[in-house]
């Protein structure tokens, strides 16, 4: 296996759009690295500019030791799993295996003994006489990374695979990926919309939106420390509750929203030197939000609590939590709580918060405020 670099990675088309507007970061060798970001943020074309099936307008690639900017794809050493599977209907699952194997002259004794160590890895030896239309989803994504896996190649890259398959199927094949790179201890760069599973595959995510990076850290930091607007949003399900309005510090730290004030307990000195009336945007998760009484004490402002009144708008119970939409004084909001007996939608409740888990955003830039 080898590392992989990307410096300043540009792709700019013909017509003057901005596909990729300058990634840099590296993959360890080893590294499982998640791609994340919505539909046409560029994540794709990056992983075909490393692939090779796209040509890099600026900044340099390297796989390993060695710049690979010119090189073919087939010279690369790496291989490709796709969203479409990619599998030769006529073909039965050994030759799909061996196919690559083929076509570059490997002695018909290795090809055999790779085959099969790939399809006993991923559980598909009684399936090898099977043509991929007699097989499930998950079985012809097995065979896809099984075609990459007798390979061996220095980077493996995954452009979500898993987004053709039902809900089970990701959670178990999410599972056969991650046990895949334990076992293999194989570089792999993977690509996806879906940020549950970059946070369950990734060891790094690197969080990509309009062709630009976000973010780049391992899940709990870019859940936890989100460094913009963007990630807040998008890292997190349900997202981040935001509140929107101008700080005021006379006499306690608040946010004055259009219909009421957001108490903001034990705020940063940053905050409070200069702020004052400066637009903010205030992020709380959904688990920070602690149901309370509608006639509970409000908590004041002290010891780094607070707390807002809110009305229920809807309940929506999921097993081992539940999820809460509400409506508060200064926006709408989604709480996740415990299974527990609730008041009806409409009922007046509090919601209990503590200053050490808000987070705060520049209003306009988005940028996160330390």
């Amino acid at each position: 296996m080898a590392g992989l670099r990307l410096e300043n990675v540009r792709k700019v088309y013909d017509n003057g759009h901005v596909a990729v507007a300058g990634a840099t970061f590296d993959v360890a060798d080893g590294e499982l690295v998640a791609l994340v970001g919505p539909s046409g943020c560029g994540k794709s074309t990056l992983l075909r500019m490393v692939a090779g099936l796209e040509s890099i307008t600026s900044g340099q690639l390297c796989i390993g030791e060695r710049v690979v900017n010119e090189v073919a794809p087939r010279d690369r050493d790496i291989a490709m799993v796709f969203q479409s599977y990619a599998l030769y209907p006529h073909m039965n699952v050994y030759d799909n295996l061996a196919f690559g194997l083929r076509l570059r002259g490997a002695a018909p004794a290795q090809l055999d003994e790779k085959v099969r160590a790939a399809a006993a890895t991923l559980e598909l030896g009684a399936l090898l006489d099977r043509k991929p239309g007699q097989l499930s989803g998950g079985q012809r994504q097995r065979v896809a990374l099984g075609r990459a896996l007798v390979r061996n190649p220095q980077v493996f890259l995954l452009d979500e695979p898993l987004s053709n398959l039902d809900a089970k199927l990701r959670l178990s094949m999410r599972t056969e990926i991650g046990r895949l790179h334990r076992q293999l201890r194989a570089t792999m760069l993977y690509v996806t919309h879906d940020q549950i599973e970059a946070m369950t595959l990734g060891q790094r995510i690197v969080v990509f939106n309009e062709g630009v990076i976000q973010q780049i850290d391992t899940p709990m930091q870019l859940y936890n420390e989100p460094a913009n607007l963007f990630v807040a949003g998008f890292m997190g399900s349900p997202a981040m509750n935001c509140f929107r309005g101008n700080f005021a510090c006379d006499p306690q730290p608040r946010l004055l929203c259009s219909a009421g004030e957001l108490p903001l307990p034990a705020a940063p000195a940053s905050l409070r030197d200069g702020t004052a009336g400066r637009e903010l945007v205030v992020g709380l998760r959904p688990e920070d939000l602690q149901l309370a009484a509608a006639n509970a004490a409000d908590g004041g402002t002290g010891g780094g609590t607070a707390s807002v009144g809110a009305s229920i708008e809807s309940i929506e119970p999921v097993g081992n939590e539940i999820f809460l939409s509400v409506q508060t004084s200064v926006g709408p909001a989604v709480c996740r709580v415990a299974p527990q007996a609730l008041p009806e939608p409409g009922q007046p409740v509090r919601l209990h918060y503590a200053a050490a888990r808000l987070r705060y955003f520049d209003a306009h830039s988005g940028a996160r405020l330390r």
